[in-house]
């Protein structure tokens, strides 16, 4: 009996820590959509993905996301935050936290390919998508 009960309890475990194995995704943010009033700027010379070219903005449940994304020959040499949620302190603190990281996370990769910050979901989120909006205008 004793044998039972434990060989239950040890399968129990391997089971609960294979399921806290699984993938981090991005949870899908609902009513998140880019605005389509949005008119981006592009500096010359966009058909080499040279220039400035400015992300739609992004609402999300806090505020809204844009940025503009610099590129030189094709790589991302800057990233600016135009907007990010700021209507509470707590919305100004993730923001300071979060931000950074993500603009150095994009510069590395050197793409919109990149995690979220623990903490700040929907401001990654919103800031993802503003950049590879960018992106998507830098490469048409």
């Amino acid at each position: 009996m004793r044998r039972a009960v434990l060989a239950t309890t040890g399968i129990s475990a391997i089971v609960v820590a294979l399921l806290a194995l699984k993938p981090h995704q991005l949870p899908a943010l609902a009513g998140v959509s880019p605005r389509s009033s949005a008119s981006p700027h592009t500096s010359a010379g966009a058909s080499m993905g040279t220039g400035t070219f400015t992300g739609d903005p992004i609402d999300t449940q806090y505020g809204t996301v844009q940025v503009a994304a610099t590129l030189s020959k094709g790589k991302i040499t800057v990233v600016k935050v135009l907007q990010a949620p700021d209507q509470r302190g707590r919305d100004q603190e993730i923001a300071a936290y979060a931000l950074p990281r993500l603009t150095q996370e994009a510069i590395g990769a050197q793409s919109a390919h990149i995690d979220a910050v623990s903490g700040a979901t929907y401001t990654s989120q919103g800031y993802i998508q503003s950049l590879q909006s960018a992106l998507d205008q830098a490469h048409a």
